[in-house]
């Protein structure tokens, strides 16, 4: 029976998973739109793998990362839990153990990690702006009525630039119908969104950041052509988009998990959670001028969690 090890990333606008057999080789992953669902996403996403690899298989470990990887944890039964600075870490010194920068930007978030040896030793992130994320690209394609899958190949066919400001999604896409209003060809106008999206990554996210090669790009802005080879220009180096990048933070979790696990068990309920109901419920601690938001996870009506205190007055308990 084949041991495999699960790694599920779950961020606003997407729900990532790979399933990793005994030397970390893929043998399946997802991408699938959380849709403000993270539980049904993570669900769905158990079902999938149930239907691709069957139940005879044992399960060495499972690990959770992204922004919703506690009530993903809790809802799996995950053996790690792991920041997505981390979790990508990992992953690209797996396959790219002479990596020593880390591009990622993903739905809503942008971040840049430094790799020294294989060791995370800075990263910043950008949570507070959408500008440049996928969603604002998603936004964008469907606004122009382009295919998002096209919209990085049209900027390579530009044959003129078109300075695009990028500090802000607001004023980004304000300058983008402006200069289509000037007459100024679409192609060209998306060129320009490229190049502002990375001299915005540069100035924001990777200030002060000492970049160095081999370079890794990761997460769903990573499909873009036209962001990439805009990167390529600006920073004069190769840019690599490793095959799953996609999934990194999902390898990343799968990783560590086995490492967690050691040999040991693991803890995860097994892919009949899928049959379960989940649901979670909010209440506002009135303990103290903190009003915590307390977080309550439900599972068959039966209370398995509880999270969002800063006294442990309620997770403690």
């Amino acid at each position: 029976m084949a041991t495999v090890y699960i790694g599920i990333d779950v961020g606003s606008i997407s729900t990532k998973g790979v399933v990793l057999d005994n030397n970390f080789n893929v043998i399946t992953y997802e991408y699938l739109r959380t849709r403000g669902r993270p539980v049904e996403a993570v669900l769905n996403l158990i079902r999938i793998f149930k239907e691709r690899i069957g139940n005879n298989v044992k399960f060495g470990g499972v690990g959770t990362t992204g922004s919703g990887r506690r009530l993903a944890s809790v809802i799996v039964g995950a053996d790690i839990v792991k920041n997505e600075i981390i979790a990508h870490a990992v992953a690209a010194s797996h396959f790219y153990p002479n990596c020593q920068t880390v591009i990622e930007i993903g739905g809503q978030d942008s971040k840049i990690i430094i790799l020294r040896n294989g060791i995370p030793v800075d990263f910043a992130m950008n949570t507070v702006c959408a500008a440049g994320t996928g969603s604002f690209l998603d936004h964008q394609a469907q606004r122009l009525g382009i295919p998002i899958e096209e919209f990085g190949k049209l900027a390579l066919k530009a044959k003129t630039k078109v300075n695009i400001a990028g500090r802000c999604t607001v004023f980004a896409e304000s300058d983008m119908i402006h200069k289509a209003q000037l007459g100024f060809p679409i192609e060209s106008i998306i060129a320009g969104l490229c190049d502002a999206i990375v001299r915005n990554y540069l100035n924001v996210v990777a200030k002060g950041k000492e970049i160095k090669p081999l370079i890794l790009f990761q997460g769903g802005v990573a499909a873009n052509v036209g962001v990439r080879e805009a990167f390529k220009r600006e920073l004069k180096e190769e840019i690599i988009v490793p095959e799953y990048f996609l999934v990194m933070g999902a390898i990343g979790a799968a990783i560590l998990a086995k490492e967690e696990t050691n040999g040991y068990e693991s803890k995860f309920y097994g892919f009949e959670i899928s049959n379960y109901n989940f649901e979670t419920k909010a209440i506002e601690c009135d303990g103290c001028a903190n009003r915590c938001e307390i977080i309550h996870t439900y599972r068959n009506e039966e209370l398995i969690d509880i999270y969002g205190d800063r006294c442990g007055k309620w997770s403690g308990g």
